[in-house]
């Protein structure tokens, strides 16, 4: 089992590095065909950072192996209520009562319950795939108009304080920064970060997902289980060390931010397009428990978003807590 675990960890490795790579290159290819940075963020960046869930799930499929699919996605939206929010607001605390993410979050509560009845009503097939993806469809439509209002707004903002200032120049529109944009950065850069990327992607989540199916035989649990946790957990660590930073910088709104965009993108992305490449029977258990947690854990942000509550060391202490507990109850 230890050549297994070192190659489950050499996957995910693997994965995290193709799939940042893969986002550098898309996103400064998409720049210089002149493609907006609004249009760029909202969908290479997002598609592009759930590419290793993504392939994880489309693996899983194909091996036969649904339940790592299921629990990859259902564990990480878990995760990251539980421990991506948990470990930072432990160590330093979130100032989420500034922070307007109530919109998101209907979206978010709404793609949980959208994910939950399609559970029920079967095994997921590309019919239920088209469903998650008008639901992701519509809530790309809105993040679009609302982005571009923001920005139309905030031009206007520029443009009136110029004017009182008396100052002759127009305001110009301020190009959005994006992770992973470089001007300067060579063309066969550009091409060696999307091949890369390209490459290592199937490639990780080959080992990955082989290895989780072999570990799970060996120890005598479920693959479920291993989707649940060690599958999961790997995959929260890039948003893990994401609401880390911006806890340290003050940043609670990307924190909280990041944690609904990746919940959302989970359940109707990765699910939907997954459906494509086969039926996807979600194991009884899942049924019974886990997809329960995860609904809980997603109304437990409530208080946070809605009433204005900072999320104290307290509240650290209690949602990692919880997510522990949640790992001893699979494990035991």
């Amino acid at each position: 089992m230890t050549a297994d675990l070192l190659y489950a960890a050499l996957g995910l490795v693997i994965l995290l590095l193709a799939g940042d790579s893969l986002v550098k290159g898309a996103v400064n290819l998409s720049l210089r065909l002149g493609i907006p940075a609004l249009i760029v963020s909202l969908t290479i960046v997002a598609f592009g950072t759930s590419a290793p869930e993504l392939l994880i799930a489309v693996k899983a499929v194909l091996d036969n192996a649904p339940g790592i699919a299921f629990g990859n996605v259902v564990g990480s939206n878990t995760a990251n209520v539980l421990l991506v929010l948990g470990v930072p607001a432990l160590i330093s605390g979130l100032k989420t009562d500034e922070c307007d993410t109530r919109r998101n979050y209907v979206f978010m509560l709404a793609a949980t319950a959208l994910f939950i009845a399609l559970c029920f009503a079967g095994p997921l097939t590309w019919v239920h795939g088209l469903i998650l993806l008008a639901g992701l469809s519509f809530v790309l439509y809105d993040a679009f108009v609302s982005a571009r209002s923001h920005r139309r707004d905030a031009i206007r903002g520029a443009a009136d304080a110029a004017a009182e200032q008396g100052e002759e120049d127009e305001a110009e529109e301020e190009e959005e920064e994006i992770e992973g944009a470089d001007p300067t950065l060579a063309g066969w850069k550009i091409g060696m970060f999307l091949v890369l990327g390209l490459i290592g992607l199937p490639l990780g989540a080959d080992l990955l997902v082989d290895s989780a199916v072999n570990i799970a035989r060996v120890i005598g649990v479920s693959e479920t289980v291993i989707g649940l946790t060690l599958v999961a957990i790997g995959t929260s660590l890039p948003e893990l060390a994401t609401t880390v930073m911006a806890a340290l910088r003050r940043q609670a709104d990307v924190a909280l931010g990041n944690v609904i965009g990746s919940n959302v993108f989970n359940l109707l992305a990765i699910i939907g397009i997954a459906t494509f490449v086969g039926d996807m029977p979600l194991p009884p258990e899942m049924l019974r428990f886990d997809i329960w947690v995860m609904l809980a854990s997603s109304l437990l942000l409530m208080p946070f978003v809605f009433l204005g509550w900072n999320m104290t060391r307290i509240w650290g202490v209690v949602l990692t807590g919880l997510y522990f507990v949640y790992v001893l109850i699979l494990l035991f």
